[in-house]
């Protein structure tokens, strides 16, 4: 009689048995055309972006500011139009992305590790829970001139305020979507064969995602705003950066290409949160069974 199969044996057919439980209320939705689609979630956007842009013009009209101090969106937008046609923006873009990715990585693996170490024992997580949400409070702007002593003006000193500035929140993310795991879940998983690294893999982990997600979007607007603070007072000549644009801009009085490159900076952002975050939470929603039948976006 042949020995019959521990499901430890398949941890891909484990997966699929325990990934099918989110799958179970998932609604069925008609396909829509892209085009409505797009124009669906674009339209939104767009009017904000066009409020923001009359309340600004109205501002300027005011006569609140003087223009040469706080210049109109025609001004600012032509300027935009002239930085984005030179080499040197483009490559104090990718300086900053590149930083931006390899801080915010070094920050997932970090804190991803500490959420899970922290959340799987009681003794650890009495001993550094309050420790890591302290952390998670602290002003970036306090740790440059720790940073600075550590590492002089140097890149070390940037990445080390992203890295420190984005692990705490996505620790805390993943730790309190383990929390709110339902305790039905974890015995599902036991029942299917899930022990130790598979339950971790399996059940937990994907069960937390959410949280996990919004650990990861806040510890990115940490990490970005952290950058845009370290760039700004460290800079190093030969690198140029958006945040030391943006520095030398205020110290030349340009307030036209000190707005145009905070838009820049504020594009980016936006772009983040939309292509990436925005879509990954939306593909756990459909998973979960969460989007209403028939809606739209």
């Amino acid at each position: 009689m042949a020995a019959e199969r521990s499901p430890l044996a398949e941890p891909r057919s484990l997966g699929r048995e325990i990934e099918g439980l989110d799958a179970l209320d998932v609604p069925i939705v008609e396909p829509e055309r892209r085009w409505r689609a797009f124009w669906d979630a674009a339209w939104p956007k767009l009017a904000a972006a066009g409020f923001v842009l009359a309340l600004w013009e109205l501002t300027v009209l005011s006569g609140w500011r003087p223009d040469y101090v706080l210049p109109g969106p025609g001004r600012v937008l032509a300027e935009l139009s002239e930085l984005i046609g030179t080499a040197k923006f483009w490559v104090a873009v990718a300086t900053t992305l590149r930083r931006a990715a390899t801080g915010f990585a070094l920050a997932i693996a970090i804190g991803t590790a500490l959420g899970v170490v922290v959340s799987r024992s009681r003794v650890l997580r009495r001993a550094f829970g309050s420790f890591i949400t302290g952390l998670q409070s602290m002003p970036s702007i306090a740790w440059f001139p720790f940073a600075i002593l550590l590492f002089q003006l140097s890149e070390g000193a940037i990445l080390f305020v992203v890295v420190i500035g984005a692990s705490p929140s996505i620790a805390n993310g993943l730790i309190n979507g383990i929390d709110h795991i339902p305790p039905l879940l974890l015995r599902a998983g036991r029942v299917l064969g899930a022990r130790g690294f598979a339950s971790l893999r399996h059940v937990v982990l994907p069960a937390a995602l959410p949280g996990y997600v919004a650990g990861l979007k806040q510890g990115w607007a940490f990490s970005w705003r952290s950058l845009m603070a370290g760039e700004l007072l460290v800079i190093i000549e030969t690198r140029p950066a958006l945040g030391s644009q943006l520095q030398f801009a205020r110290e030349l009085s340009d307030a036209p290409g000190l707005l145009a490159l905070m838009l820049v900076v504020l594009l980016i952002g936006i772009l983040i949160d939309g292509l990436v975050f925005a879509a990954i939470e939306q593909r756990i929603r459909r998973r979960r069974g969460l989007v209403e039948v028939g809606a739209r976006g």
